[in-house]
């Protein structure tokens, strides 16, 4: 080959080797009438976990198909290791592994055989029987797959992901049908393939788990990008102070006592929750104890808190419920 076209080629690999895990750019999508992405943009650095999160329907699953390949956009750019997960899917094969909900799987074939048959296809794989005992399936690797339950198959599925040794996975509701501990293992697994390298794009419906396992996390809704940051940064700035008294308490009369920005609301009935802006502080704290004094309330079950990444989750996408 030529020394010109060495250099080129050199040049073009060293941006692929340093370009985000995944870039989404004014991302569209259309399903007949429907809009299922709506010009969404986000990205996702290499070596950290990040976790797209949403509703039913509000576009996710379409984002992750298209980064993935299975699907083309309609419109926007979409780059995944710096390539173009549609015109580049060859060189992309070995490079990704992805995480399948259910399906794709012969309903026969034992656990064991299954994972020896994907390793076949890799060039430098993982051990299978290691690997099989990392996911705790060792035992059950004579099992058929329509056998193994539900929570079985899905650590199958994510040993399956991982066993090409890729540089960026896609884990779509990993824990799904999981005990706690088969749950935590999980867990354990993901932070050991961050402290790899290994960039992971994680959607769940456990807020919990994206709380505990991101470093960044987008969400969406109706399609488009609503919020996006660490935990910390989406669940920050707001402090609670929680407290069961009897129903009917003045709340705006309590707030009228507070800082300016307070907010106090009862939900459900006799229980209250007093939100304000710069955290909770020793000040706030006798305030509230002094009004419920001054008003002979006892408060019970006191107790502060922090927002959760599922109180953030709720307040931008709403509490309807949606198929």
């Amino acid at each position: 080959m030529p020394a010109g076209r060495n250099r080129r080629r050199a040049h073009r690999l060293a941006i692929v080797s340093t370009a985000p895990a995944v870039e989404v750019a004014s991302l569209v999508k259309r399903y007949r009438h429907a809009l299922a992405v709506d010009g969404l943009t986000l990205t996702a650095a290499r070596g950290e976990v990040t976790s797209i999160l949403g509703p039913n329907g509000a576009g996710k699953t379409t984002t992750i198909e298209i980064c993935e390949g299975y699907r083309r956009a309609d419109a926007g750019t979409v780059r995944v290791l710096g390539l173009d997960p549609a015109r580049d899917s060859r060189a992309l094969r070995p490079r990704v592994g992805v995480m399948l909900q259910a399906g794709g799987v012969p309903p026969a074939i034992p656990a064991g055989e299954y994972l020896r048959l994907l390793a076949r296809f890799h060039a430098q794989p993982l051990d299978p029987a290691g690997l099989l005992d990392r996911v705790g399936l060792t035992e059950a690797a004579r099992t058929p797959y329509k056998r193994l339950s539900g929570g079985q198959q899905q650590r199958l599925a994510l040993a399956a992901a991982v066993i090409g040794r890729p540089e960026l996975v896609f884990l779509d509701e990993p824990t799904a049908g999981m005990d706690p501990q088969a749950r935590h293992a999980t867990w354990d697994l993901i932070g050991e393939l961050r402290m790899a390298g290994v960039s992971v794009i994680l959607t769940t419906h456990f807020m919990d788990e994206a709380e505990q396992l991101s470093d960044q996390v987008a969400i969406i809704d109706h399609g488009r990008l609503v919020a996006g940051g660490t935990p910390a940064e989406l669940c920050g700035g707001v402090g609670q102070l929680r407290f069961r008294a009897d129903g009917g308490l003045d709340t705006d009369g309590l707030v009228a006592a507070l800082p300016d920005g307070s907010a106090a609301k009862e939900s459900p009935a006799g229980h209250y929750v007093i939100e304000v802006p710069d955290g909770v502080s020793p000040q706030l704290l006798a305030s509230v104890t002094a009004w419920c004094a001054e008003h002979s309330v006892l408060p019970t079950s006191l107790r502060i808190e922090s927002r959760t990444l599922e109180d953030v989750f709720l307040e931008l996408t709403g509490r309807e419920l949606r198929s």
